[in-house]
């Protein structure tokens, strides 16, 4: 997929597909894991529920299996299949039951909170977020934070996305210092109108492909969408397929890599397009060593 050269990920999937070890927690919808394009993936869902999607025509079904595609999906289909060889571990958190609508549903914090410690407990050593809150109170946000602590706490990184309602500011996920925001650019390089921007975004997150993204449905079919949910995704998937290569090296020493783009970093609220080659370069240099081997 062309525009995957943006953020510099052709030239590091021709050198791997990810590796076992490494564990993806998803946090979105359910994922449709009778998929002929995921059969040889490692997926587990928490909690553990039949056949992933109950509805393969829901929304919060679609959206899982697309995301789940840019991840696990082979890379003969139309998914991005950035790191395919990687574990994803599928934590709920849209309802198949709720009225569709042309976004998913949003989740309180309390929510958010409960399926991010779900995924550290689980063995994740990243964590996918796209999704927006509902409702937030200050002690839900508290709630929230003291989850994204124990995260950063066991070394679990967290990729968010920055949200899709084209406004400045920044949520109780995307202030964390912890946090990856991630805001979403065009196939023209360009920042997409639709994408939030922020102070935290602009200090210490990356940009990533966010529009006309092709991906697997669970017809058995590909669906194209937009958004910083899907920019969010190949980022975490960068992080997955880079850590892969680097499966000794620290979650600090993998985010540094990530967000230190030689790209320039403005003063304001644009985050720089992640630049993942740059990055498995920055960590060929930690003193540990160079790459392993996945072949």
């Amino acid at each position: 997929m062309e525009v995957l050269g943006l953020v510099g990920l052709p030239a590091l999937m021709a050198i791997s597909s990810g590796r076992r070890q490494v564990v993806v927690g998803l946090i979105d919808g359910p994922v449709f894991l009778g998929h002929q394009n995921l059969a040889t993936a490692s997926i587990r869902e928490i909690p553990r529920m039949s056949g992933g999607c109950t509805r393969t025509s829901s929304l919060a079904c679609r959206h899982g299996t697309f995301v789940a595609g840019i991840f696990a999906a082979t890379r003969s289909s139309s998914a991005p299949a950035i790191c395919p060889d990687c574990s994803l571990l599928v934590r709920p958190i849209f309802s198949e039951s709720v009225v569709e609508r042309e976004q998913l549903p949003s989740a309180t914090p309390q929510q958010l909170a409960q399926a991010l410690c779900d995924c550290v407990r689980a063995g994740a050593w990243i964590v996918n977020l796209s999704s927006s809150m509902a409702a937030p109170s200050a002690s839900a946000q508290h709630q929230l934070c003291e989850a994204l602590d124990f995260a950063a706490g066991k070394g679990v990184l967290v990729v968010a996305a920055a949200g899709n309602q084209g406004s400045l500011g920044s949520s109780a996920i995307t202030r964390h210092p912890w946090v990856i925001p991630v805001v979403g650019y065009g196939t023209d390089g360009r920042l997409m109108p639709q994408s939030n921007l922020g102070s935290s975004s602009g200090k210490r997150g990356v940009g990533a492909p966010g529009e006309g993204i092709t991906s697997i449905a669970p017809d058995g079919g590909s669906v194209t969408l937009s958004g910083t949910s899907v920019a969010a995704a190949v980022v975490t998937a960068s992080v997955a397929l880079l850590w892969s290569l680097f499966p000794h090296a620290s979650a600090l020493e993998v985010k540094s890599a990530v967000v230190s783009s030689p790209r320039q970093r403005c003063r304001n609220v644009v985050a720089p397009l992640l630049d993942s080659w740059n990055a498995y370069q920055m960590l060929t240099r930690v003193p540990r060593g160079g790459p392993v081997d996945n072949t």
